[in-house]
């Protein structure tokens, strides 16, 4: 069976919000939630005992309702905050992700608090997502690049990939790590997480992103081959550059204005 490429819920929401017919129904919230159990947006800081807290389902039809809406998901790392507003740069890169939106002329930063629960066999995740009103980002997040730009840098960023594999002699990775490789090479978006009106473009580009992302993820898990701390460090390198360019596609990928 082929795996389903991975997205963050940040990603699955911009895209809902800012690609979809309007009004949203619980197509939209189902493809956020997956399997966490029901997400609840709040407007305070954690732990705030003044901050209001209302479902998921309830926030998403009221942005829906918006005259205009402008969204975007990012994923930062540390060393790679550009475009993320200030105001939530730490609490973003503690969940590793972010998703700003531009209501009505008002700019908003959303980063999801998880906390899990269960076993591994029968894992759950409690989601809440923190609203902070932030400073215009548009223009910051448009000067990271186009949707063309991100899928030229992708193609560079999969022969990137392809040559770090390479050197990382993947012939003597344990079969697990293999195997996983080689069905990444296979894997497809979640297309039931994913709005009907998502161009091909954009779908092209979100499941390269997707891909590249998880392919470095299990290359950057051991050094494979390597021989030398230096050769170690500039396959690392090469690795680091193509997650950084795969980060960045599947911002532009997300990034749309609903009118």
């Amino acid at each position: 069976m082929t795996d389903a490429l991975e997205l963050p819920r940040s990603t699955v929401l911009a895209l809902w919000l800012a690609t979809s017919r309007r009004p949203l129904g619980d197509a939209a919230v189902r493809a956020v939630q997956d399997e966490d159990e029901p997400h609840e947006v709040t407007d305070g800081a954690p732990g705030d005992p003044l901050a209001t807290t209302r479902p998921l389902s309830d926030a998403i039809a009221g942005w829906a309702r918006a005259g205009t809406l402008e969204a975007v998901a990012m994923a930062p790392v540390p060393g790679d905050v550009a475009g993320v507003p200030a105001a939530v740069s730490q609490q973003a890169l503690e969940a590793g992700e972010v998703l700003l939106l531009h209501v009505d002329g008002t700019s908003l930063a959303l980063v999801p608090h998880v906390v899990e629960f269960g076993s591994a066999l029968e894992p759950g995740h409690l989601v809440t997502w923190h609203v902070t009103q932030v400073d215009d980002w548009r223009l910051r997040v448009q000067a990271l690049g186009s949707l063309e730009d991100a899928d030229r840098g992708l193609r560079q960023g999969l022969a990137q990939v392809t040559e770090a594999l390479v050197r990382l002699d993947v012939a003597h990775w344990d079969t697990e790590r293999a195997d996983r490789v080689l069905s990444l090479r296979d894997a497809a978006l979640p297309t039931w997480r994913l709005p009907d009106r998502l161009d091909a473009r954009r779908a092209r580009v979100l499941a390269s992103a997707a891909r590249l992302l998880a392919i470095v993820d299990v290359a950057l898990r051991d050094d494979g081959g390597a021989v030398s701390l230096w050769q170690a460090d500039q396959r690392t390198a090469a690795l680091r550059d193509v997650d950084r360019l795969a980060r960045r596609a599947l911002t532009a990928a997300t990034h749309a204005r609903s009118v």
